[in-house]
């Protein structure tokens, strides 16, 4: 059972102290792709591809079987070493880099993906504007006709009693009982599909599942 949100005054915190410090615990329990992102896979392939907000690897790890080359970004250090851990083991290195950066300002070139996916990671972001910057910086690295898959987490899901997207704060408890408080944005379908609207990427799909938002999303033809 996953721990109620639990909301403070200041939500935001340092979003990679708290996940450099979780990161070999996070990782244990995030063994498995999404089946939202192996079915916005299936059919699909590109040269390069990108996993933005990689965590452990385990989508960079799907990416790697439908690309030539694949990399990872992700603000914490932690969970860095914990991906490149991953594809040492599960033989994905070659196919596999891993790069330190922030979603809002991407170490990654104009152009460079073909295919990407953005999971799990936009609701992490704050204020709003960095939440848009991120989905600008996704739209810029995606080359033409590239896609992405992006989602958050959603008041859609049947923990919450919202219509209205809100901060909050979900404790992520340690080995040993020690609680760790996470930054989330919890989007309304309706102000996901806003910020999308705001920013350089093109809308293809949204769907809601499993209590998260997902878009398919591309860049326009210029």
């Amino acid at each position: 059972m996953s721990p109620e949100p639990t909301e403070h005054s200041d939500t935001t915190g340092d979003p990679q102290a708290t996940y450099d410090r979780i990161a070999a615990h996070f990782s244990k329990t995030r063994e498995y792709a999404w089946p939202e992102v192996e079915s916005f896979l299936e059919g699909r392939s590109a040269d390069r591809a990108l996993d933005l907000g990689c965590g452990n690897g385990r989508h960079t790890e799907a990416l790697a079987e439908r690309a030539e080359s694949v990399v990872g970004v992700d603000l914490s250090r932690g969970l860095l070493d914990e991906a490149v851990a991953r594809a040492r083991e599960r033989g994905f290195a070659d196919a596999a880099g891993f790069v330190h950066g922030d979603a809002s300002a991407l170490p990654v070139r104009d152009n460079a993906a073909g295919l990407a996916v953005y999971v799990a990671t936009l609701h992490h972001l704050a204020p709003r504007s960095a939440r848009v910057e991120s989905l600008d910086e996704l739209a810029r690295v995606l080359a033409p006709g590239g896609v992405a898959l992006v989602s958050a987490w959603s008041t859609a899901h049947d923990r919450f009693d919202r219509d209205e997207g809100f901060d909050t704060t979900v404790d992520w408890t340690l080995p040993g009982g020690e609680t760790v408080p996470r930054y989330y944005h919890i989007y309304s379908p309706g102000e996901f599909e806003s910020d999308l609207a705001e920013s350089a990427l093109e809308t293809c799909q949204i769907d809601v599942s499993s209590g998260n938002c997902y878009a398919t999303v591309s860049v326009p033809n210029h």
